[in-house]
C-alpha cells in the first residue's frame, strides 16, 4: 500500500499521515495511533523521498564518526549503539554515519547542515572546552550531548550519568573500609566524563580528611593493555606497607588488565587489594564471572543509547522544548572484590581454625 492508498483509506491526507508517523506534535494521540495501526497492517512503508518532500524531513539522525590512527573505538560504542539503532527502528528512524578525522571535524557537520542529509545530530565523547555545541548552534542543527561539557557546562540539551556522584560513593566505600591509600585508573582526562570521576574521588578523600596525597591517579585511554600496564607500574616492586590497597577503576576493559597483573603478581581480592570498577552491564563481560566477583558502579550504556534516540527525536518534532539536562544517577553494586584494608583486619587468634589454615 503506498501513502495515497493509506490516506484514502484513512480519510486523512497525506501530510497528515506523515506526520502522525513522524511524530509531530500537533497530531494527536488517537489519530497517530489510528494511522500507525493501518500502516502496520496493511504493510506501508514511507518512501524516504516522498517522506522528506511531504515532511521537509530526512528520516535520519546523524553521528560524526571520528576515525584516525589515534582513535580507538571501544565495545561502549558498539553497545550504545545497538541500544540507539533498537529505538532508531521503533521509531522508524534511520541513523546515518560521517566519519571524519579530528582535525576536519567541523568541516563534516557543515556537509550534514548543507546536504540536509539528517534531522538533527547527537554529541558524544564530551570534552572540557567542547567546540562541536557552538558549531552546530549555529549550522542550525538540532542537537543532543550524550554527556557535558566543562565549557559551556549550561545552555544545551543533555543526556548524562552523575559521574562524579558513582565515583564519590565508590571511593567513600573504601575509604569506610579502612583504605587509607587509593589508586585511581581513569580515563582521559582530557574527556569531562574522567574530570568528573575525579573529582568524586577527591570529594570523597577531602571529606574522610586524608590529603589529596592519599590517592595516586592515572589517565589513559580505558582499554586491557593500559589497564595491565598501569598496575604493574603501581605494584610490581612496590612496597606493601606504603602502595596502594584500594584501587579505583574508569572501565570494565581496564580492570581485565588489572586483574591479569594482580594475579601475575600474586596479589589476592580483596585480602591484599580491593577493587571498584565501573561496569555498563556488558552482556559479554560480566563482572559476576571474574573469579572474584567485582564490585561496580553500573549504568547501562545501551538504555542510555535509547534515550538519546528517543529524546532527539523528540527534539526534532518539537516534542520536546528547552535545554532540558537529564542526569541519571549510578548504583553502587557490592560484590566480593572489596573488603577491609589490610591494616584493618584482625589478625586470627592462636588456636581458631582461621590460624590452622
Amino acid at each position: 500500500m503506498n501513502l495515497k492508498q493509506l490516506s484514502e483509506l484513512l480519510q486523512l491526507s497525506q501530510t497528515t499521515i506523515s506526520r502522525a508517523l513522524n511524530g509531530y506534535p500537533e497530531v494527536g494521540e488517537r489519530t497517530r495511533r489510528r494511522v500507525v495501526e493501518a500502516a502496520q497492517k496493511h504493510g506501508y512503508k514511507p518512501n524516504s523521498n516522498a517522506r522528506k518532500l511531504a515532511t521537509g524531513r530526512a528520516g535520519a539522525i546523524g553521528y560524526v564518526l571520528p576515525v584516525g590512527r589515534n582513535v580507538d573505538l571501544d565495545p561502549h560504542f558498539v553497545e550504545f549503539l545497538s541500544g540507539l539503532g533498537e529505538h532508531a527502528l521503533s521509531r522508524d528512524v534511520d541513523l546515518s554515519l560521517t566519519p571524519a578525522v579530528l582535525e576536519r571535524e567541523s568541516e563534516a557537520y557543515r556537509r550534514i547542515a548543507a546536504s540536509r542529509s539528517v534531522d538533527g545530530v547527537y554529541l558524544s565523547s564530551m570534552r572540557n572546552d567542547e567546540q562541536r555545541i557552538a558549531l552546530v548552534r549555529n549550522l542550525g542543527i538540532p542537537f543532543l550531548a550524550h554527556g557535558r561539557a566543562l565549557r559551556p557546562a549550561e545552555g544545551y540539551a543533555f543526556l548524562d550519568i552523575d559521574n562524579e556522584g558513582a565515583f564519590y560513593n565508590a571511593a567513600r566505600l573504601l575509604l569506610q573500609l579502612g583504605h587509607k591509600r587509593l589508586a585511581f585508573i581513569n580515563g582521559d582526562t582530557d574527556f569531562t566524563f574522567a574530570v568528573h570521576r575525579l573529582n568524586g574521588v577527591l570529594r570523597a578523600i577531602k571529606e574522610h580528611g586524608l590529603p589529596a596525597t592519599a590517592l595516586v591517579q592515572h589517565s589513559a585511554a580505558m582499554n586491557e593493555e593500559n589497564g595491565y600496564k598501569l598496575a604493574m607500574a603501581l605494584f610490581r616492586g612496590a612496597d606493601p606497607e606504603t602502595r596502594p590497597t584500594g584501587v579505583l577503576s574508569s572501565s570494565m576493559f581496564s580492570t581485565l588488565g588489572i586483574v591479569r597483573a594482580f594475579n601475575q603478581l600474586k596479589l589476592r581480592m580483596p585480602d591484599d587489594v580491593s577493587i571498584i570498577c565501573h561496569d555498563d552491564v556488558f552482556p559479554f563481560l560480566k563482572p559476576e564471572s571474574f573469579t572474584v566477583p567485582l564490585t561496580t558502579t553500573r549504568s547501562s550504556i545501551r538504555a542510555a543509547g535509547a534515550r538519546v534516540c528517543e529524546r532527539l527525536v523528540n527534539i526534532i518534532s518539537g516534542a520536546e522544548t528547552g535545554c532540558v539536562q537529564e542526569i541519571w544517577p549510578v548504583e553502587l553494586i557490592v560484590r566480593a572484590s572489596t573488603g577491609p584494608a589490610p591494616a584493618e583486619r584482625k589478625p586470627a587468634r592462636r588456636g581458631s581454625p582461621e590460624a590452622a589454615e
